[in-house]
């Protein structure tokens, strides 16, 4: 069964990266009828804490994302690790080395003088005919890897392709610190171990892990995933994604307007295509979905395709659901929302011409809250020959069927009748009713009000 993970550290937010890393894991599962997997890699206690870890659960649940399995908190699985320790010690694989910081940097300072590359040097590594000198009182030890010596670890990478790296350019891993407590490498490779993992799709700044866990794997008579690394997203400018363009929390996304779909959609082209499709449901992208259309080059964060895509979603969205979304954003504001006009007429009237949920919200908003005019504004429009027309229109308005229909045909008489052009009439009808210039056809904006407040708008400079 092909069983995938997320494996987030909850040290900050879920940001569109590790987005992207959730989505193509999740995905793959669903194409193969497999197991997504939830695991929160927090042994990093310092810098984890709940905040952060509700913060991914956010995230994923407001993308969709829903796991299998899990969540799985390494904090909880120390035991587990520590008896693997204590079986790789006990058969080799693993020993214990009581170099001190303070010795290690020594060797390192030496070796960066001779041109080398900083390494450990192997002087608590047992070996046959070796003598270890005797551990120093007062010094705990670590845990380190013996890594193999000599030959290769690679591995087909399913993004990058054949990926090969000499055993010779990997020091021993240390696995486990001297306070007892295991390390990332090492607390990966025994979770994906125990889990079952088949497919370990992860960023591209892993790589260098990979040849490591694959050894320590190896060591461990586990069976190695197959590895997808995803190339990086770069930010608009082509610059590496910083939260000026991007790498902010998925959550901000929602705060900013958009749409979880929109959001979906375009994290799946961030280094993924079908074809030409540029807008795809989330079923038909797990039925698409595959790691052999993954591209190993960079992909590039495009904030104006992401808000097309928001756009798109908005007009398509079901009115009833923006509305509840609209009525929260107008709650967050200190807008009582009323039954008049119903809101879900309101989001109707505009959710073709806006670009996001914030901007349907300040357009709502207009219909529930008294109205200042720009009083420079309503001049400009309000003129000496429309004031007539509009006060025939005010007038009529209390006798005609309340529709659009009925409330076009009457513009068009008065304006007709006044020998005016349309926006004559439309304009001040716009500003008094909105305070804007740009609204919906005048006819449908008139019906969406009650008739009662159009009217009281309408006769504000009578």
């Amino acid at each position: 069964m092909i069983r995938t993970r997320f494996a987030p550290s909850p040290t900050g937010y879920l940001h569109i990266g590790g987005a992207r890393t959730a989505l193509f894991s999740w995905a793959y599962a669903r194409r193969h009828g497999g197991r997504f997997i939830l695991r929160i890699e927090d042994t990093d206690l310092a810098r984890s804490t709940p905040e952060a870890v509700q913060a991914i659960l956010d995230g994923m649940r407001w993308l969709g994302l829903d796991f299998d399995e899990g969540p799985f908190y390494q904090s909880q699985r120390l035991a587990r690790y520590q008896a693997v320790i204590a079986e790789m010690l006990a058969n080799g694989t693993a020993y214990r080395c009581y170099t001190t910081a303070e010795e290690l940097e020594v060797l390192r300072q030496a070796q960066r003088c001779q041109g080398q590359k900083p390494r450990y040097d192997g002087r608590w590594r047992p070996e046959p005919g070796k003598r270890l000198p005797t551990p120093p009182a007062g010094v705990p030890p670590v845990i380190r890897f013996r890594n193999p010596l000599d030959g290769v670890v690679a591995w087909d990478d399913l993004v990058k392709g054949r990926i090969e790296i000499a055993n010779a350019e990997l020091d021993d891993l240390i696995i486990a610190r001297a306070d007892g407590s295991p390390t990332y490498n090492f607390c990966v490779v025994v979770d994906d171990w125990d889990m079952g993992i088949s497919h370990v799709i992860r960023g591209d700044d892993h790589v260098n892990n990979t040849p490591r866990q694959i050894n320590i794997l190896r060591a461990l008579g586990a069976q190695v995933p197959r590895y997808a690394h995803l190339s990086m997203i770069l930010g608009d400018d082509g610059q590496k994604l910083s939260k000026r363009h991007g790498a902010v929390s998925v959550m901000q996304y929602d705060d900013d307007g958009y749409l979880p779909e929109a959001v979906l959609n375009y994290l799946a082209r961030l280094g993924w295509a079908h074809g030409d499709d540029e807008i795809f449901s989330v079923a038909q992208f797990c039925e698409w979905f595959d790691l052999d259309r993954l591209t190993p080059s960079a992909a590039q964060f495009n904030t104006e395709k992401l808000d097309w895509l928001n756009a798109h979603y908005l007009k398509q969205a079901d009115a009833a659901r923006l509305a509840e979304q609209v009525g929260q954003r107008l709650a967050e504001r200190g807008i009582v929302v009323t039954d008049r006009p119903p809101l879900t007429r309101v989001v109707e009237l505009y959710q073709e011409r806006v670009g996001n949920l914030n901007v349907l919200a300040e357009q709502a908003a207009i219909f529930y809250r008294e109205l200042a005019l720009d009083q420079e504004l309503l001049a400009r429009h309000l003129t000496a020959d429309a004031r007539p027309a509009l006060a025939d229109f005010v007038a009529a308005l209390s006798g005609i069927p309340w529709e659009k229909a009925a409330i076009g045909v009457l513009i068009k008489d008065c304006v007709a009748r006044y020998g005016l052009k349309m926006p004559k009439l439309a304009m001040p009808i716009r500003v008094l009713l909105t305070g804007m210039e740009q609204t919906p056809s005048v006819d449908a904006l008139v019906a969406v009000f009650p008739r009662d407040l159009a009217i009281k708008r309408l006769t504000t400079v009578a």
